[in-house]
């Protein structure tokens, strides 16, 4: 099951909290440029895929809202390259 994901745009991230336990996207936004800067999902919720699905909101809120995406973490970088239908959003 995807647990819910809340997009805090006064923080600007995307978080979800799984188990007491917080995990967000960071990202920072520049004209028409969403900036992905951190990944973070604590050891306590990791390998459930969490991570993923926080990258995923942040692609497809991005396309929603016509925004490009620089995947500056690392995590946001793999994640783009094993899914290429997303690659159309990169910067």
């Amino acid at each position: 099951m995807t647990p819910e994901i809340l997009h805090d745009a006064s923080r600007q991230r995307f978080l979800t909290i799984v188990d007491g336990h917080e995990g967000y996207v960071q990202y920072e936004l520049a004209g028409d440029v969403m900036a992905i800067v951190h990944t973070i999902v604590p050891a306590a919720i990791g390998g459930r895929g969490i991570a993923s699905d926080l990258v995923q909101h942040a692609f497809d809120y991005a396309r929603a809202e016509g925004l490009r995406v620089a995947p500056l973490c690392s995590y946001a970088e793999v994640w783009l390259r094993r899914h290429p239908d997303y690659a159309d959003l990169a910067t």
